[in-house]
């Protein structure tokens, strides 16, 4: 008989039409997979193969808008979830009203975010018996408070940023599991080698019972950072070199995608997009799809155009853009870009288009887009030196830079100078444009602390148009650590001092002003969070809890919560002062 390996994760709910969605899940062998809900609605799928594992994405139609149903999982016609005295409430699928003229007031869109967690800390650093290290997870808590309250508000939505599992970090369980198949003596060591040893981390995150629960009950949006293949992934040509030449990158690059692709990416899909999917149609066409994903992943790793990872959602009047800011990397350093120009073109086309369509535009990006001042000058002064500005491409300078790149994380947004530039003009764009959103929400995770930043207010454009207010939403980890000096050198980073020792590096790294200004308006906050954006017809508010442990177990305290649009808007300032 065939059981239910991991999973199930409810991926995407259709706010168009709400009567479909899609329920991933891992089988133990071949079979088809059914989801079978209280009103009706079904779906079923073969599973496919790849690398002995077997998999199946169902899509679920028929569901009624506006209505919140609980849903079984049957393998080859036996009922394989919920399990026999489980402990949560029954997994449920949620679907939103159907918008309409006679509507007293427009949908409320939940969305929930952050990124970076651990499933269990490196090494032997969670033991049996023992608090956890990092503090409770932010994911474990939310489940445990939703599965005692029924009538908490749940997210329609929980995106997740970045780093679900750490291919270089493994706990002392995945350790034991990868010496029992090879000496971890040889490279790469206790990090993860090949597919087989990437299940054991999605095994390790996603068998957590809360985890468990509340991915199968909140849909999920999902995009890779650096640690779900390796620290630091794509951060410069040198480094991409010096990798290249070690026995094992190829097949950690390969698995790596290989692995996302099965586990997060087609779960971000729609339907339609399924359909059309020919990788999809590939591995359901024969027997072992292993050899159709592997070509795949080793074409999208030598030449990232080949294929596309970003992705477009869309909630009522709430657009998401999920932007692949690894993988798409242009890293020749005369032509250094975040995104390559084929990927580039996509991200400026879908949030140009149909303005007014819209009243939220959310950019998902695992890197921050505004840094604290002084990391984003470090940043720029590092990519000038490192393009030669200072002695040549060849130069002791260049040699510094590059150094100082790697060894620092000076990889984000800022890094990318002409990519900066380029994302600040088409969110100026869209904020100022004749049929603005209320609001233009970038949303990050990555450095591990959470902050809101914003460009600075200036003079209403001449129209007298009402500007969307944009806002840096950055919010890490979810669970994970930060070492005390850490914190005080982000909060350096944020201080006058900071952003005036930032202003001598632009100055020695010739790098000119910034394309605009910015500043702090709240945070930083520490410890392991979760913001979510509440959503309704023009009007936004935010939220960040952070999970605590108490007496009476852990619990999510309330560290900040405003109303965003009732504020006075902001518009870009052309100052070059920040």
């Amino acid at each position: 008989m065939a059981g239910l390996r991991l999973g199930p994760l409810l991926r995407y709910v259709d706010w168009e039409t709400a009567s479909t969605a899609t329920v991933w899940v891992e089988a133990d062998r071949p079979c088809t997979a059914e989801v079978r809900c209280a009103d009706g609605a079904s779906g079923s799928s073969r599973t496919f193969a790849v690398a002995g594992h077997h998999y199946a994405l169902v899509v679920v139609s028929g569901l009624t808008p506006g209505s919140t149903t609980p849903y079984e999982v049957l393998l080859d016609d036996r009922t394989v979830w919920p399990p026999e005295q489980y402990g949560f409430p029954p997994s449920t699928i949620t679907t939103p009203s159907i918008s309409g003229a006679a509507q007293a007031a427009p949908p409320t869109v939940r969305v929930a975010f952050g990124s970076c967690r651990w499933a269990a800390p490196p090494g032997d650093g969670h033991l049996p018996g023992r608090s956890d290290p990092v503090g409770p997870d932010a994911l474990d808590t939310l489940a445990a408070r939703l599965a005692a309250d029924p009538d908490a508000e749940r997210p329609d939505v929980l995106l997740l940023l970045g780093d679900q599992v750490y291919a270089d970090e493994t706990s002392e369980a995945t350790r034991r599991r990868l010496a029992a198949r090879r000496d971890l003596d040889e490279p790469p060591g206790a990090e993860v080698a090949d597919y087989d040893e990437y299940t054991c981390l999605y095994d390790e995150s996603w068998r957590d019972p809360e985890v468990r629960w509340l991915l199968s009950t909140v849909p999920s949006c999902m995009i890779f950072d650096d640690h779900d293949v390796i620290d630091d992934w794509n951060t410069s040509a040198a480094w991409l070199a010096g990798i290249r030449a070690t026995s094992w990158w190829h097949e950690r690059i390969v698995s790596g995608l290989m692995s996302y692709w099965v586990y997060q990416h087609l779960g971000n899909l729609a339907p339609a997009e399924l359909a059309a999917d020919p990788l999809h149609a590939a591995v359901h066409a024969t027997p072992d799809g292993t050899e159709a994903v592997r070509r795949f992943a080793a074409e999208a790793a030598a030449d990232p155009t080949r294929t596309r990872w970003s992705y477009r959602r869309i909630f009522g009047r709430v657009r998401l853009l999920m932007v692949d800011s690894r993988a798409a990397r242009v890293l020749d350093e005369q032509q250094r870009a975040m995104l390559h120009p084929r990927e580039a073109r996509w991200l400026r086309e879908e949030a140009l288009s149909a303005p007014g369509s819209y009243d939220h535009l959310l950019i998902g990006t695992s890197l921050p887009w505004l840094l604290p001042p002084l990391i984003h000058d470090a940043e720029q002064w590092s990519a000038a030196l490192c393009r030669g500005e200072r002695g040549g491409p060849d130069g002791r300078w260049a040699r510094i830079g590059e150094s100082l790149r790697q060894r620092s994380d000076l990889e984000h947004w800022a890094a990318f100078p002409e990519s900066f530039g380029q994302l600040t003009e088409l969110i100026r764009e869209v904020a100022e444009g004749p049929e603005a959103p209320a609001t233009v929400c970038v949303l990050s995770g990555d450095v591990h602390h959470a902050y809101i930043a914003e460009p600075a207010p200036s003079a209403p454009s001449p129209g007298g148009t009402p500007a969307a207010r944009v806002l840096q939403l950055t919010c890490s980890p979810v669970h994970n650590s930060i070492p005390a000096p850490l914190r005080a050198g982000f909060r350096f980073a944020w201080s006058g001092a900071g952003r005036l020792l930032g202003r001598l590096l632009a100055r020695h790294g010739r790098t000119g002003p910034p394309s605009t200004r910015w500043h702090r308006t709240d945070g930083p906050w520490f410890g392991n969070q979760l913001m979510t954006l509440t959503l309704s017809g023009r009007k936004a508010a935010l939220s960040l809890v952070q999970a605590k442990s108490r007496r009476t177990g852990t619990v999510l305290e309330l560290a900040f919560d405003r109303v965003l649009t009732d504020d006075t808007p902001t518009i870009f300032s052309q100052s070059t002062k920040r």
